[in-house]
């Protein structure tokens, strides 16, 4: 039988991605999404993007991850706006529900406000109903832009400002 909730939260740890970590993202992603999503998981998350894309474990178990990476938006070099962007997130199916993904956002927050950044973004489709729920109950604004990903491709924009947010105390190290 599996630990109550808040015992399993207490042996979870969150880190850095690995090379490792990738490899086996790449080979359960699919039945974790439970359907083709594998190519989101492109090795430029990893090798060129992933010094913020973090692994979370229990028990040396892999149950979670964050593809993520800070981007530079703004009026132009003299006034860059630093935005952590949240790519990708795939969570055990096994461990839904638990505080894992609001684990990896807060380990990725964290992350951000220490290099910076002004703000947060997700992007999800208008059918992904669970990142909709999960992004609004984390206090994030949503905001549906007509052809985002090409004409007639509606998306939801996730964006939470973090002015005034503190980084957390050091927990692991993320």
């Amino acid at each position: 039988m599996a630990p109550p909730h808040d015992e399993r939260m207490k042996t979870m740890q969150t880190r850095r991605i690995t090379k490792k970590d990738f490899d086996e993202i790449v080979e359960v992603i699919d039945r974790w999404w439970d359907g083709p999503i594998n190519t989101f998981a492109h090795p430029i998350f990893f090798y060129e993007l992933g010094e913020q894309a973090l692994a979370i474990e229990d028990d040396g178990q892999l149950i979670g991850f964050l593809l993520g990476f800070i981007a530079h938006e703004g009026s132009g070099p003299s006034e860059p706006a630093r935005t952590g962007y949240v790519h990708l997130v795939g969570i055990h199916p096994e461990y839904r529900r638990r505080g894992v993904g609001r684990r990896l956002y807060d380990s990725f927050t964290d992350v951000c406000v220490r290099a910076g950044c002004e703000r947060l973004k997700a992007i999800t489709t208008l059918g992904n109903e669970g990142s909709q729920r999960f992004h609004l109950a984390l206090g994030w604004d949503a905001c549906e832009i007509d052809d985002y990903a090409g004409p007639g491709r509606k998306r939801i924009v996730f964006t939470r400002d973090l002015g005034g947010v503190q980084s957390a105390p050091a927990r692991e190290e993320a």
